[in-house]
Order: structure tokens, then sequence, then C-alpha cells
């Protein structure tokens, strides 16, 4: 359905951060493919932010295509408490990635961002162009400038040295596999497991962070996983593209929605002393839609199966809460 341009085939590909949710979508989407030998390594054998071991890694396993999808990643409150964490760990782990993919003769990488890079006030919808072009949110301006510092670097490959080192900006992903800690993670899986705990209990209510009002773009994890392949086939790709379905809603048409598919039937109470950051966030994703990609999961599909696979993890006691 989203045919790609043709490009090299890749025959090797490492997924660095596959235990992550957007590592494992895009692991499952290679596991289908027969013909793309998959990558993989923990932290517990590569620490990515350590560039003798990521150097050896490439040496001993020579991918030919990489995909950049670790991070460390959170919601407004893990950001704005830990931002050196933010920055460094991300600056790293761009950095040792990027340069030693370089080193060890890649043929493709795709590093993936977030649409966070972009400013504040930038208007919308969110063009490509309009990286840098004012100043950054502050409540994840740390994890923003290392992404910045990321897809600049893989630009700056491509320039100077002629490699198809490229980036692919997400907007908010949600799916199997997402982080449900009850401080640090982001919105959409906050309220999802919030709703379904104030079921269980019974409790008359809930309250959302901030005043509701923010409107925000949501992509199902298992369609960005498509779109970076589609990426990976393209054969000139932009240096970085956003990646997301181009439909916002408000973060309380969001928890209306979330409490309908969870089954609650309390109240919706919305919390105005607490920051609402960004006041609008979706993507323009007309290059995107050029390179001949468009996302498949609607959000009341996704939200019942974003729903699905947290009873199935929680059951297990596999649920993500880092």
């Amino acid at each position: 359905m989203n045919a790609a341009p043709s490009a090299p085939s890749i025959q090797r590909l490492f997924v660095a951060g596959h235990r992550g949710m957007v590592g494992d979508a895009i692991c499952r989407r290679v596991a289908a493919d027969p013909s793309i030998e998959l990558l993989t390594a923990g932290r517990e054998v590569v620490d990515l932010s350590d560039p003798q071991a990521v150097d050896q890694f490439y040496a001993d396993n020579r991918p030919d295509a990489v995909v950049v999808a670790a991070a460390k990643v959170g919601g407004i409150f893990a950001n704005s408490q830990y931002p050196v964490e933010f920055l460094s760990e991300n600056l790293k782990i761009a950095l040792n990635c990027v340069e030693s993919a370089y080193r060890h003769g890649v043929q493709r990488l795709l590093f993936l961002g977030s649409t966070c890079i972009y400013p504040r006030d930038a208007p919308q919808p969110l063009v490509e162009s309009a990286l840098l072009s004012g100043p950054l949110e502050t409540t994840n301006e740390a994890y923003a400038i290392a992404k910045i510092a990321g897809l600049k670097l893989c630009q700056y490959y491509r320039q100077q040295y002629g490699v198809m080192f490229h980036s692919a900006m997400p907007t908010n992903l949600y799916g199997p596999g997402d982080n449900y800690h009850p401080e640090n993670s982001h919105v959409l899986p906050a309220l999802l497991r919030r709703f379904h705990e104030a079921k269980e209990e019974g409790l008359p209510s809930v309250t959302i962070w901030g005043s509701g009002s923010p409107r925000r773009e949501f992509l199902y994890v298992d369609d960005l996983a498509s779109a970076a392949m589609h990426l990976l086939s393209a054969s000139d790709p932009p240096d970085w593209v956003n990646v997301g379905t181009g439909e916002d809603l408000t973060i309380l048409e969001l928890a209306e929605k979330i409490a309908a598919v969870v089954g609650y039937q309390g109240q919706i109470e919305t919390d105005p002393s607490k920051p609402d950051g960004t006041p609008r966030k979706v993507t323009d994703v007309t290059q995107l839609h050029a390179l001949g990609w468009r996302h498949e999961v609607e959000l009341a599909q996704g939200l019942q199966q974003a729903y699905a696979s947290f009873l199935k993890e929680n059951a297990q006691s596999t649920l993500r809460q880092a």
C-alpha cells in the first residue's frame, strides 16, 4: 500500500534501541521480511553512550543500514526535572551511533527524532523548514537540543561525505510497549493508565494535567515502523521529514476518547495550575505524502489496540514503567 521509490536493498539492519516501543515496532516489521538480517544489542551488550563499545559493535557486526531508535524519553515532568540527563545521554547516543556508522561503512542510516525539535511558537501545522526559526518549548528543551544535534549531524555527514544519513521526526507515539510510569510517561499512556485504575477502583473523577485545551497529534507506533522502512527504501529522501497523521485533537477530547475505550464513566476534571506545554503541535505531512506514505491506523482503532496491549502487558507483569 505504501510503496517506496527503489533504493539499494538492505541486507543487515541494526536497530539501536530495539527494546523501546519504537525499536520493538521496527523489529516486528523487519521480522516479517526474510530478506533482511536483523541486528540488535541490549544495554548489557552495548552501552550506546560508550563510544568504544559502539565502535566495536559496528566492527564486529558490519551492518549496512542502521535505525537509531534509542533515546532517553519522558513526559513534561521528567524533562523538566532531569534536563542534564536528557541532553547528555541523547547527545552521546546520537554521536556514537552516527559517527561509528560512518567509520564502518554503513550505507544507510535513519535517525529518529521528535517533533519537539520545532520552536514553541512555530506556525501550525509544523513544516520541516521551521527548524531553528525560534525558541524551543522550555519544558523539553534539553531533549530537543540533543535531537536537533543528531539530525544536523546526519545532514552534515550526507552533505560533506555523500552518505545517505537522514532523519525522521515522529509526532507523539503510542501503542504496544509504551511507558506507563505514573509520573514520567507521555500524556496518552499516562491517561490510559489513570482511567484504567480509576475504573478498577471505582473513583468518581479523574483529573488531567493542565487546562485540557492544548492540541496534540498521535501516531500508532506500528505506523511509524512502516514509515521508517519506507524512508529507508526511498532513493532520495529529505534530510529530515515529519512523520505523523496531520490530524490533532485537544487533550480533553483525547481524555474523553480514552475514558470511553476503557469504560470509565466518572467525571473528567482539569488542573489549570499544571503546565500545558506547547499550545498546539500538529505536523505538516506534505513531504511524507509526496514520498508515497500515509498512516493506516486511525486514533479510534489505535486506542483500542493500545488498551488491549496494556491489559495484556499488565496481566503478564511486563508493563513498562521506566
